[in-house]
């Protein structure tokens, strides 16, 4: 019988071959019995620097007399192993008329066309990007020299903005789904343990070849897919969507579109807006990026251990508030980089990235800010996109104008001093990162919201508000300030056949969750 124990303890630097022992142990069963034992998820606890832990599920076979002993027993950490749904959507029956039409090849999109692909469907993916390879010469075009190509960036191309980031795959939902995205990656090339770590990341640098072997499975699988082709209009009939306007004057019939656009792509929320599509503002945060030592880092998470091979580098997640506003640390990117991830001219946005090793010297992450529809007062669903764009058009102007961003010591900036120059923490924002008062391009709610937060952060990580700490302006994407409206079944609200996805449908908030976005819409 197939059984599975949760909460398995062992010291964090124990042989994970010690596990049969106490698996045997708790069982009170002999090692032979036990067969098949398999690792399903492992987390560490590190409430006790002097003795951190490693917290392992597993699942394994025994003998059914064996597992009927071990029922008696009441142990309320093994059972029987849950089996894994099976979700095999009804095919449709209606021929197609015209292909399904994916419109962005990030994570929503390019699961919706596998999903699509896999059961034999006419797909035609259009991304306004370039294919990954070009894709990483723009960015490190812009990164050493600061010539922005506004459709070819960290957030426009093969793979979307997750590409160039820490490549994190945690997420909140409870989706079947969920593992077969990680199935899939692990499929096309990331570490298995993905499937394993309680916070799996890839790291960018991984997570790029993943994506192109995905896409090269999909164009062996008969799906289309068009680089630098950015849907500039779309047709309707009898309140359906018919074709799609490629760059201006192509028109692609389409019997259905998965709008798997991104966040960054403002220009398509105007069209939508134009075109009568409804869209709902929604809650969103912004902020500043903020850099540490990781070795700092590694100290205060992990004590005396600080360094071992085992732990790696050490992460947070932190919570505060300032007034009725919450204030959080948000994507964390240990051993990482601040990116520069603009997709605008004139404007500066940061982010975090890590490579798979996580070995970079600083550790870094958004410190944001809550910001609410009602903050701006305006019936304009794009109120909070137009307030983004001023934040970012500021912290532009206040770098000098060439897309350096303005960045600061904390102590500076707590103690309201004039930044004149960075200490012992280097900031690692390209282009460059200058000396500016960053409260200078932002309103006083969010830059007394990141004091306040930097401040009770540093309660529950000691030096956490160290001086020579840097903050870097500005962090304004942490996700999508508006929703596009759908109905039950994944449509868009005013219009059959169109089906709104991912971040920047407002509807996900990484690279699974917006996966799986893409997933449920094909199957619709």
């Amino acid at each position: 019988m197939r059984l599975a124990a949760t909460n398995l303890s062992l010291p964090f630097n124990a042989d994970e071959s010690a596990l049969m022992m106490l698996l045997a142990s708790e069982l009170r069963v002999k090692q032979e019995d036990i067969q098949s034992l398999r690792i399903t998820r492992h987390s560490l606890d590190a409430r006790d620097k002097a003795d951190i832990r490693s917290i392992y599920s597993v699942s394994f076979e025994l003998s059914t007399e064996n597992a009927k002993r071990v029922a008696l027993l009441g142990l309320k950490n093994v059972g029987k192993l849950p089996e894994r749904s099976e979700r095999e959507p009804e095919q449709g029956t209606v021929p197609q008329d015209a292909p399904a039409v994916v419109v962005g090849l990030g994570p929503a999109g390019l699961f919706a066309a596998h999903e699509l692909a896999k059961r034999g469907y006419k797909v035609i993916v259009i991304e306004r990007g370039k294919p990954i390879a070009e894709r990483k010469a723009d960015v490190e075009t812009f990164f050493s020299q600061g010539l922005l190509n506004t459709n070819s960036n960290v957030m426009f191309g093969e793979g979307g903005a997750g590409t160039f980031s820490d490549g994190k795959l945690t997420t909140r939902i409870k989706d079947p789904r969920a593992e077969d995205v990680i199935d899939t990656l692990v499929k096309f090339g990331a570490d298995g343990n993905i499937a394993v770590e309680a916070k799996p990341h890839i790291g960018t640098d991984v997570l790029s070849h993943v994506v192109a072997d995905m896409r090269n499975a999909l164009q062996s699988m008969g799906v289309e897919i068009r680089f630098n082709s950015c849907m500039t209009d779309f047709d309707t009939r009898d309140g359906r969507i018919v074709s799609v306007t490629v760059n201006g004057k192509e028109k692609l019939p389409c019997c259905a579109a998965v709008l798997a656009i991104g966040q960054a792509a403002r220009d398509t929320y105007r069209l939508l807006i134009s075109k009568g599509i409804e869209l709902v503002p929604k809650p969103f945060a912004v902020g500043v990026r903020i850099e540490h030592p990781q070795d700092f880092i590694n100290r205060s998470q992990f004590g005396r251990f600080a360094g071992h091979p085992r732990l790696g580098a050490a992460e947070y997640r932190l919570t505060g508030k300032s007034g009725s506003r919450g204030v959080y640390t948000f994507c964390m990117c240990p051993g990482g980089v601040v990116v520069a991830s603009s997709s605008a001219e004139n404007q500066v946005v940061t982010n975090g990235m890590s490579y798979h090793s996580r070995s970079e010297r600083n550790a870094n992450s958004a410190v944001i800010v809550q910001v609410n529809p009602s903050d701006f007062a305006s019936a304009n669903p794009l109120s909070g996109i137009i307030f983004q764009e001023k934040l970012e058009n500021a912290a532009f102007r206040l770098g000098g104008g060439d897309y350096s961003a303005p960045a600061m010591r904390v102590g500076d900036f707590l103690n309201r001093k004039k930044p004149e120059h960075f200490g012992s923490v280097a900031p690692t924002y390209r282009p460059n990162a200058v000396p500016r008062d960053i409260r200078k391009c932002m309103p006083p709610a969010i830059s007394n919201g990141i004091e306040d937060g930097i401040r009770t952060f540093a309660r529950q990580i000691h030096n956490f508000d160290m001086y020579d700490a840097v903050l870097t302006a500005i962090e304004s994407r942490s996700s999508s300030p508006v929703r596009i409206a759908r109905d039950e079944n994944g449509e868009a609200t005013r219009l059959k056949g169109l089906y709104p996805v991912g971040e920047g449908a407002g509807y996900a908030g990484g690279i699974v969750s917006a996966a799986v976005d893409g997933m449920r819409a094909a199957e619709r």
